[in-house]
């Protein structure tokens, strides 16, 4: 008899990794499985999701990254030898270095050096280890892809066509940061802004979390100095603002190990503009038409201008489909189950 799956959380707040915790762990139990959460106690927001949700959580103690850590590594010496411990990030993976029945799921390439000594360490041995991407994967010797998914929105998607005379509207979703691209994105607003005035809208949703202060504090001003037609609007509900914008903007400068919010703009029928940064174009497809280099601001303002003057009914549908074949909860699930029985688990 298979014993419990553990999911074990890399952080207590909420970012990309934990979003995909709560994914896993559902997708776990909607094919039957036993599954249960660790997460930190302080910060209590990775806990606290899962449990709403109804899961069996684990809440161990710190202080701090390392606190957490050794937490980890004295919870699984009472655990039974059935059970699989699903590390879910470099952290967990780390700290149980050397466990038989564990499966390493990395959603970053390693980059610092000793992020990369931690995962060379972390992963021999493990019954599996993932990564979102074939780009990842690249990078990371013996990755298996388990891409990440995401529902399709709650909110009604209704859009009304926009007229001839109407600008568009451009959005960006995610977190204002420099390696996002949010400074590229401002740049070719302000390139439009010179060539074709009044054609473009910009909303711009999303906090500075987990940035830097110094450079959170360069964004705000930039964002300030932006023009009346950059909308800065602060943390946004996903569902409920994509159906305001047109087209997405996701002009990553970072070398992303997947593209969670142009996944999100797929499954919204939102059509989205991307850097070709990291992973973004292989969530996007080979054959996306408006993928730009990735700093590039009159790039990103040429394809922008070629967006406006085409119908994306059509990208829209393709993006859609896309999103529904290989990054939607079904998807996401049949994934999993594929993966644990090549596990035999």
């Amino acid at each position: 008899m298979n014993g419990r799956i553990w999911i074990l959380a890399n952080q207590g707040e909420v970012g990309g990794g934990e979003v995909m915790l709560h994914h896993l762990a559902t997708a776990l139990r909607e094919i039957g499985r036993d599954v249960g959460v660790v997460a930190p106690a302080h910060p209590a927001e990775t806990a606290d999701r899962l449990a709403a949700d109804g899961f069996d959580v684990v809440r161990l103690g710190g202080p701090g990254r390392l606190g957490y850590l050794r937490a980890l590594r004295a919870w699984d010496r009472g655990r039974g030898g059935d059970d699989v411990a699903w590390c879910n990030g470099l952290l967990p993976a780390t700290a149980l270095a050397g466990r038989p029945r564990r499966i390493v799921h990395l959603h970053q390439v390693p980059e610092k050096p000793l992020l990369r000594v931690f995962s060379a360490l972390a992963r021999p041995g493990a019954l599996a280890v993932l990564v979102p991407s074939r780009f990842a994967a690249d990078r990371i010797r013996g990755a298996r892809v388990l891409h990440n998914w995401v529902p399709a929105p709650t909110t009604p998607q209704t859009r009304r066509a926009r007229g001839a005379d109407e600008p568009a509207t451009v959005g960006f979703l995610g977190r204002l940061s420099e390696d996002k691209g949010i400074l590229t994105l401002l740049e070719a607003a302000a390139l439009l802004r010179r060539t074709d005035p009044g054609a473009f809208v910009f909303r711009i949703a999303g906090e500075s979390r987990f940035v830097a202060e110094d450079e959170a504090e360069r964004l705000t001003t930039a964002l300030t100095a932006a023009g009346e037609d950059v909308q800065v609007l602060g943390w946004q509900d996903t569902g409920e603002f994509l159906t305001t914008v047109g087209v997405l903007a996701v002009p990553s400068h970072a070398a992303e190990s997947f593209g969670l919010v142009a996944a999100e703009a797929m499954a919204a029928g939102v059509p989205v503009v991307a850097s070709d940064a990291g992973a973004v174009p292989e969530v996007v497809g080979s054959d996306h038409p408006f993928v730009v280099p990735q700093r590039d601001a009159a790039a990103l303002a040429d394809c922008l201008r070629a967006v406006r003057a085409v119908d994306l009914g059509a990208v829209a549908h393709s993006q859609r489909n896309r999103w529904e074949s290989l990054f939607s909860p079904e998807a996401g699930r049949a994934a999993v189950a594929e993966l644990l029985d090549d596990l035999s688990l």
